[in-house]
C-alpha cells in the first residue's frame, strides 16, 4: 500500500516497486484513507510519506502499526532527529529519505519484511511460552490438590493428571482447570 498525497510520487514508487517484483494492492493519497482501506486490503507493507496535508505521516504510521497486520517504511524530504525519533516512537519499521534510488528502495523494503517477520514469530513464540507457563501453574496447582486431597506423592500426582489427559484425550491444562475447578466446589 502506498500513501502519499502526491500523485507523481505515487506514479514513481509504484513504477520502481514494480520493477523490483512487487505489487501494489492499494494506493491512496491521505492518511485518513489508508486508516479505512488498510483493514480491508491488509497490505503486506506499507509505504507512508510522513508529510500529509489531513493526517501527519508519523501519526498514520503510529495507527497502522498498533494493528500490527503490515510493517510501515516512512518516506520523508526530512532527516531532522525529531522527525525521526517520533517515527520511531510510532514503531515505524523503517525510514528513507527522499530523494532515494530504486536501488534504496529494495533493500529497505527487504529488511522491513524480514524485521517485521521476525518480529511477529517472537510475538507468537511470547504467547507460546507465556500459555507454557500459565499450563505448568495450572498443573502445578492441580497437584497440590491430589496431594492434599488423596495423599498422593508429587511424581504420583503428575501421572494421575497425566493419565486422565490421555484417558479423556483431553490437554493436561484442561484436567487440571477441571481439578481446580471440582476442588473449588467442594470446598464451597
Amino acid at each position: 500500500m502506498i500513501v502519499d498525497p502526491s500523485l507523481y510520487s505515487r506514479m514513481v514508487l509504484k513504477s520502481i516497486l514494480a520493477t523490483s517484483g512487487y505489487s501494489v494492492c492499494c494506493e491512496v493519497a491521505s492518511g485518513k484513507e489508508a486508516l479505512q482501506k488498510f483493514e480491508k486490503v491488509r497490505p503486506d507493507m506499507v509505504l507512508v510519506e510522513a508529510q500529509m496535508p489531513d493526517m501527519d505521516g508519523v501519526e498514520a504510521a503510529k495507527i497502522l502499526t498498533e494493528e500490527r497486520i503490515a510493517p510501515v517504511l516512512l518516506l520523508s524530504a526530512y532527516s531532522q532527529q525529531e522527525l525521526v525519533q517520533r517515527a520511531r516512537q510510532a514503531g515505524v519499521a523503517g525510514y528513507l529519505v527522499k530523494p532515494f534510488r530504486e536501488s534504496d528502495l529494495t533493500p529497505a523494503i527487504e529488511v522491513v519484511l524480514a524485521r517485521f517477520s521476525e518480529f511477529r514469530a517472537l510475538e507468537r513464540e511470547v504467547a507460546s511460552l507465556g500459555d507454557a507457563l500459565e499450563t505448568r501453574k495450572l498443573v502445578d496447582r492441580a497437584k497440590g490438590i491430589l496431594m492434599d486431597t488423596q495423599g498422593l506423592n508429587e511424581n504420583d500426582a503428575f501421572r494421575r493428571i497425566q493419565k486422565m489427559s490421555m484417558n479423556n484425550r483431553k490437554s493436561m491444562r484442561s484436567v487440571a482447570e477441571v481439578i481446580i475447578l471440582a476442588h473449588q466446589v467442594s470446598e464451597q
